[in-house]
């Protein structure tokens, strides 16, 4: 039911804008006449921390919107973002002869997410042009969700009325969708020595590099358990190459799909620092700061079985996985919101070599319109596909 052409028109106009992360005026004013179009209310006053738009004048508020069902049932949320990462200035995209949309700029596409938000548009315009029968429908696009999902931070969460929720925001063929993400803690570690002399008076200094070296070599990086991620990421440090170095900064993070395990990881690394700026007298700060919680969705939960439902009846096989990168889903399910994320057809994302598969983006498109709309009759009595 979904229509082929209308999903590409509507891809290139949202490539067409400028939506880098806090940057996303032009396309929120879009997507608020878009779905008041459709026949959705609109909120935008749904933020918490004033400040955040005051900061950053070139972005707009989350957008909230709510479409009243005919259905008995809870309301169901559908979410997506509006920005994109750098560099998302000027972006143009091309549809290739084999049913690929690509950039054929040096910027990157932008389906991540506006896969998500062509679906969820698309799920909707259907539903209005067939009439089809439906629960109450939520949905939100939110602002600056690259750094750390910073714009649903500031939601005010009691505006959605949902128990469950779907995130469209992950890479890979229709049908995917991840059931468990990760806790994302990042460090810092600033160790204090002393300077000195590197050739007169090397005595009289305290080498900071060296207990970084220190620390660092008894550091496990890459995966360190079935759960659980660690990487240091960068060290600056030192003035010249014959003074002691007295200062110098690391900094990692630490992701796990176990919350405990990723706060218990910081707490070690912490103390192999501790005990390397010990031996040789050198201070340490360290510092934390969680960005997004992790979340589990069982299988069995009513949000998983729907949507592997919406997929059998659309013949798409379904594959649940555990991902180990964020999106607006960590935020969600801590609000109490069970919410997992499925694929809209993004590939090789946050690079210029980014691209979408015009065949799962209709797949993607299709699967949204049967979880708006189950196995449903329209208005008119007549048997939908969705």
């Amino acid at each position: 039911m979904v229509n082929e052409k209308r999903i590409i028109k509507q891809f290139m106009k949202l490539v067409s804008f400028d939506s880098e992360s806090f940057s996303e005026k032009e396309i929120g004013e879009y997507l608020v006449w878009k779905l008041k179009s459709l026949g959705l209310l609109v909120n935008t006053k749904n933020t918490t921390g004033k400040e955040y738009l005051k900061n950053h004048p070139d972005s707009h508020p989350n957008i909230y919107a709510f479409l009243k069902g005919d259905l008995p049932g809870d309301p169901i949320l559908f979410s997506a973002h509006m920005d994109t990462v750098v560099p998302g200035k000027d972006k143009e995209a091309v549809i290739t002869e084999d049913g690929f949309i690509k950039s054929v700029s040096d910027t990157v596409l932008g389906a991540d997410d506006i896969s998500g938000l062509v679906s969820i548009i698309e799920a909707l315009s259907v539903i209005k042009e067939k009439k089809l029968s439906h629960p109450d429908i939520e949905i939100l696009f939110t602002v600056s969700e690259e750094p750390f999902c910073e714009g649903s931070r500031f939601l005010k969460y009691d505006l959605i009325k949902a128990k469950k929720g779907y995130v469209l925001d992950l890479t890979g063929s229709a049908g995917i969708a991840a059931i468990s993400a990760p806790t994302i803690l990042s460090f810092e570690a600033v160790i204090k020595g002393r300077s000195a002399h590197a050739g007169f008076a090397p005595e009289e200094g305290i080498n900071a590099i060296k207990a970084a070296a220190d620390a660092i070599s008894n550091i496990k990086t890459g995966r360190v358990d079935g759960y659980t991620t660690v990487n240091v990421g960068t060290i600056e440090g030192g003035s010249a190459r014959n003074i002691v170095p007295d200062l110098v900064k690391i900094t990692g993070e630490i992701r796990s799909l176990d919350h405990k395990k990723a706060l218990d990881k910081s707490e070690e690394i912490k103390e192999i620092f501790d005990e390397c700026c010990s031996k040789i007298k050198a201070k340490l700060v360290y510092k934390t700061v969680e960005h997004i919680r992790s979340y589990t969705v069982k299988k069995s939960d009513e949000v998983v079985k729907r949507f592997g439902k919406a997929c059998s009846h659309l013949g798409i096989e379904t594959e649940y996985i555990n991902t180990y990168g964020g999106s607006d889903a960590n935020r969600l399910n801590e609000a109490g919101i069970k919410t997992i994320v499925y694929s809209c057809g993004m590939e090789n994302v946050h690079t210029t070599g980014e691209y979408v598969y015009i065949k799962d983006l209709i797949r993607s498109s299709q699967i949204t319109l049967t979880l708006m709309t189950e196995n449903n009759k329209s208005k008119d009595g007549g048997k939908t596909n969705g």
